[in-house]
């Protein structure tokens, strides 16, 4: 499995729902640490503001950049949460 496979394979967890993939879940992460840093001296230390304003410019940054994901997430195969949901006994579930 290459790099581009790992980071932008659609994930299915034990029930074969469609979770994200791990580019968008690291996306998340640093468009939210780097909107966080670059609103902290805007709103001069004050959580509320910069709580707004964090929420406020990551949603259209996240929207824009899960759907650009999402188009480069077509094209690859969707992969397993975990590997060791190879190994569930399904019909002890029953």
């Amino acid at each position: 499995m290459g790099v581009k496979e790992y980071l932008f394979a659609p994930r299915r967890d034990h029930r074969g729902w469609s979770t994200p993939s791990e580019a968008a879940r690291l996306f998340f992460l640093l468009t939210l640490i780097s909107t966080g840093f670059w609103a902290w001296p805007i709103t001069e230390g004050r959580i509320l503001l910069w709580f707004g304003l964090v929420v406020l410019v990551s949603t259209p940054l996240l929207t824009i950049g899960w759907w650009l994901i999402s188009l480069v997430s077509q094209r690859t195969e969707s992969r397993v949460l975990v590997d060791s949901l190879h190994r569930i006994d399904r019909s002890k579930k029953q």
